[in-house]
């Protein structure tokens, strides 16, 4: 790391030694002092240390479930219905499918919604929300009133509508929730703009003449990502459980694709409730446990970077 001393002279004497002082600037030592920090306010906070290991560890399953699943997901075997035993560790559903190998595949699916889904509205939000808060007037009020249209539907029933009318499969419930969650990102990204545009380092790079691309993506953007990073932790979550509540309803992922969700149907006879509880509780837990994980995620990433409680 480079380092410039900034040299104080001696008023008495000046041509004596310059005494060792603490006025030295390092320069890029700010952002690693601040990333330092975040890191180690993350850290103490417990919760969110495990729901990182957690999620991790569904990434890892996602990533290798070919090799970590004992049985193929949709081979169809004699043993309907089958307790857990040793050959079957969660037992077997009503197709005679094991339900471990569906549940490790099931987290592909969770994970891709989830992940894909904030990554296709935090794009477009993000984009959306620099533009209006930056330029205002009639372009923040075009983009505001497009926000306000879409928020005013009840998002559950606005996604019922859509998917029943594209068609319910993987691709197009993560386009879906995509393109039906950027208006809480635009909402937020467009507070954070109004703030920052009006400091003192913007009415600098203003007098300096840079473009509006290179103002907005390289000194407004990187001021907001905290913010952006925290609400799609929570969004991942949320998208979880949306997809889940979907395929349960026979409205998301299709079988025979594993699904967390779509793994839920069968408890819904009574009968496979109360006598049958490794059809539902394996996948019930797997769709709490993401969530919880990443909703600590998101808990531990806002303390670490809220500046109002830095230590």
């Amino acid at each position: 790391m480079a380092v410039a001393e900034l040299k104080v002279p001696n008023a008495a004497n000046p041509g004596a030694p310059e005494p060792d002082t603490p006025d030295t600037l390092e320069f890029g030592a700010v952002q690693e002092t601040y990333l330092h920090m975040v890191i180690r306010r993350f850290l103490k906070h417990k919760l969110a240390v495990a729901g990182v290991l957690v999620v991790l560890l569904l990434i890892v399953c996602a990533l290798f479930a070919p090799a970590i699943a004992p049985h193929d997901p949709n081979a169809i075997t004699n043993n309907f219905n089958a307790a857990p035993s040793a050959e079957y560790p969660l037992g077997t559903d009503r197709v005679s499918r094991d339900v471990l190998s569906r549940l490790i595949f099931g987290t592909r699916v969770s994970l891709t919604v989830g992940f894909l889904t904030v990554a296709i509205s935090v794009v477009i939000g993000t984009v959306l929300g620099l533009i209006s808060g930056y330029f205002g007037k009639a372009i923040d009020m075009l983009i505001m009133r497009i926000c306000d249209i879409f928020m005013s539907f009840p998002q559950l029933m606005l996604i019922l509508v859509v998917v029943s009318i594209v068609g319910p499969n993987t691709r197009n419930i993560t386009l879906v929730l995509g393109l039906l969650g950027w208006p809480q990102v635009t909402r937020l990204v467009r507070g954070n703009v109004l703030s920052v545009k009006q400091s003192d380092y913007m009415k600098a790079c203003t007098a300096l003449g840079y473009h509006v691309p290179r103002k907005l993506f390289k000194h407004i953007l990187p001021n907001t990502l905290a913010p952006i990073l925290v609400n799609a932790t929570f969004g991942i979550a949320g998208n979880i459980l949306m997809e889940a509540g979907l395929s349960f309803l026979g409205l998301g992922v299709q079988p025979p694709t594993a699904s967390w969700g779509n793994m839920l149907t069968d408890a819904q006879s009574l009968t496979i409730l109360t006598s049958q509880p490794w059809l539902w509780v394996p996948p019930g837990v797997m769709i709490m446990l993401s969530v919880l994980a990443v909703n600590f995620v998101g808990d531990g990433l806002r303390d670490a970077i809220d500046p109002k409680s830095m230590s």
